[in-house]
Parts: C-alpha cells; sequence; structure tokens
C-alpha cells in the first residue's frame, strides 16, 4: 500500500548553504567565462620590462650605496668620538687626583683648606659661586679648577653628539635594509620575467644584447684618450682593464661593480677619490652639457635624478656598468637619457 507520508522539506539552514553553494558556482563560472586567457609576452615585451625593472633597482641601488656610504662614516665619527670621550675622561680623573692629592697634603698638616673643600664639590660651578667670597684661592687653584669645569663641558658635548650620531646611525641602518630589499624586490620580479622566455629566445635575447656591445666598441675612438687630463685617462684605463666584469649592485671592484661602484674604482687607480654614488659624483667637478664638449675619461650622468653614471670613451660611447645579469662594458650614450658631463 502506497504511503501518503509527506515529503520531509529540506531545513532552513539546509537552503541557506545549498543556495549559497549554487550562488558560488555561478560566479565562479562566469568569471571563468569571462576570465581573458594569460597571454605570453613577447621577446621584445619582456626585455622593456626586465629593462624598466633594472633601472628602478638601480635607483634603489644609488640609495643603498649612500646608506652604506653613510653608515661608514658615522661608524668612524662615532668611533673617534668615544675615543676622544675615553681620553678626555682619563684626563679629568687626572685633574681630580691633583687635587685630591693637594686635599691629602693639607689634610697631614693639620687640616684641609675650604678652598680644597670646595675644590672636591661634585658642582664645579657651585663651587665657584661660593669660592668667589674667599681669599684664599690662589691663582693656580683657580686654574686647576677651570681645566676641570672646561673638560666636563667638552666631555658633555662630545657624548651628546656621539647619542646624536647613534641614533641617525640606527636610522641610517633601518634605510639601508629598506634600499636592499627594494633591490632585491626589483631583481626577483625581473627574473621572473625572464624565466617565461624559451632558452631559444634567451639566447636571441643575448645575442642582440652582445653585438649592441661590439658595436658600441668598435665605434670608441681611443684615439681621443690623449685629449683627456693625466688622471682622466689613467682612471679610463684602469676601467677599461675590468671590461667584462660582472655588475653586482653594491659592488665597488676589484672583480664586480655597479656603476657608480666602477667609476669611483677607477678614479681610485688614478689616485683621485671622488664620492660613492651617481649623485654625488654628479657634483663633484666641472659640469659639461655639451655631448660634443666631453672628453674621454669624463663622468657622464644620466636620467633626471642621476641614477646612472658612466666613463666617456669617445666617438658618443660610455664605458659603464650597465645592470644585473650584465657586464662592464661600452654603449653608446644615445641608449640612455644623457643630463650631463662632469670633468674631475
Amino acid at each position: 500500500m502506497a504511503s501518503h507520508r509527506r515529503p520531509r522539506q529540506p531545513s532552513r539552514a539546509r537552503v541557506t548553504v545549498l543556495t549559497t553553494a549554487a550562488a558560488a558556482a555561478v560566479v565562479l563560472s562566469a568569471n571563468a567565462a569571462n576570465a581573458a586567457p594569460s597571454e605570453k609576452l613577447s621577446k621584445d615585451e619582456v626585455k622593456a620590462k626586465v629593462d624598466k625593472l633594472y633601472e628602478e633597482a638601480e635607483q634603489a641601488t644609488e640609495k643603498l650605496d649612500g646608506a652604506k656610504d653613510k653608515q661608514q662614516k658615522l661608524q668612524k665619527e662615532i668611533s673617534t668620538i668615544q675615543d676622544n670621550v675615553a681620553r678626555g675622561q682619563e684626563d679629568l680623573n687626572k685633574l681630580r687626583d691633583g687635587l685630591g692629592s693637594l686635599a691629602t697634603a693639607q689634610y697631614r698638616s693639620g687640616g684641609i683648606d675650604p678652598s680644597v673643600q670646595l675644590f672636591l664639590s661634585s658642582d664645579p660651578d657651585d663651587y665657584l659661586d661660593k669660592a668667589s667670597t674667599l681669599d684664599q684661592l690662589s691663582g693656580q687653584q683657580v686654574e686647576a679648577l677651570k681645566k676641570i669645569q672646561d673638560k666636563q663641558r667638552e666631555l658633555a658635548q662630545e657624548r651628546a653628539e656621539a647619542t646624536d650620531k647613534l641614533k641617525d646611525l640606527s636610522a641610517t641602518r633601518t634605510e639601508l635594509a629598506k634600499q636592499k630589499s627594494a633591490v632585491q624586490s626589483k631583481l626577483a620580479d625581473a627574473q621572473k620575467i625572464l624565466n617565461t622566455l624559451t632558452a631559444k629566445e634567451k639566447a636571441a635575447l643575448d645575442a642582440e644584447q652582445a653585438q649592441a656591445a661590439s658595436r658600441a666598441s668598435s665605434r670608441v675612438n681611443l684615439g681621443n684618450t690623449g685629449s683627456a687630463s693625466g688622471r682622466a685617462g689613467a682612471a679610463f684605463s684602469a676601467a677599461q682593464s675590468v671590461i667584462g666584469s660582472p655588475y653586482v649592485y653594491g659592488a665597488s671592484g676589484p672583480s664586480s661593480f655597479d656603476c657608480s661602484g666602477l667609476t669611483s674604482w677607477a678614479y681610485a687607480q688614478a689616485g683621485v677619490t671622488i664620492p660613492r654614488t651617481s649623485e654625488a659624483q654628479a657634483n663633484a667637478g666641472t659640469r659639461i652639457y655639451s655631448q660634443s664638449d666631453l672628453k674621454v675619461g669624463d663622468l657622464v650622468i644620466f636620467y633626471g635624478d642621476f641614477h646612472h653614471v658612466g666613463l666617456y670613451a669617445g666617438n658618443g660611447q660610455v664605458l659603464h656598468a650597465p645592470h644585473t645579469g650584465a657586464v662592464v662594458r661600452y654603449e653608446a650614450i644615445g641608449d640612455m637619457t644623457f643630463e650631463f658631463g662632469v670633468r674631475i
């Protein structure tokens, strides 16, 4: 006999769950239908994106170099101040010991002179105020106390300076870590894009870059070297000796370089110290705004924020450390945004 029992209705909670699941399925289906298939970038598009990331990485690299240079200078300054404080404290202790010896001698002879008691006060300024009413102070005693006061003030100033520089050093280290992270992030993004190329495409891209470097090298007018000043010519020769060395961010030789690391190293080989970063090197000499006035060995500054630098090689070419993945090589000035030259 057929049952006439009413079919069981689903609970409200179950209906809600089923409805939500169905709605989600509809949304996912719609998204899948509307999503554009990912398109593979062409070799030239990859190069353009990677070049942009390399440029951004180099901007961060120059800031990294600046922070690193500042950190080294601060550490040296702090070390010098701490040494001065230590020596100053020794001098102060000797001055105090001298006053103590005077007090001991007076005590043994029958008592401590009131003026000497005040000498040994923990507050020399307070002592002078009180001592102004005493006639017992000798010129030698007054001079000794003033030396103590001067030394105390000097030490207080140096300790305050050291404290300020330590705070600056801490901030610099934070900036250093920030810029290092920025460089690494840009380089990682560039590598991801490069990894989308096939082996054949990578080989073709490498071949194009090698051909461009070869063409630039052939255009270099080495006969112009003699027109450079002695030290500029020596710096250029030093840079030529490391052609083919890899670009490594933050490196300044002798086996790897970033852009300003190469130029600062090259001039150091010629006995000339120039700043570490491209931005600072832009202000290290006389600016040359016309490319036709450049001489071999002049610094060449690129881009509006001065984040790239090379050495003029003659005939419209520059010798530089381009970017990660490249080596020290010649390149046409016109391949980058020329700002001006700098004659050291």
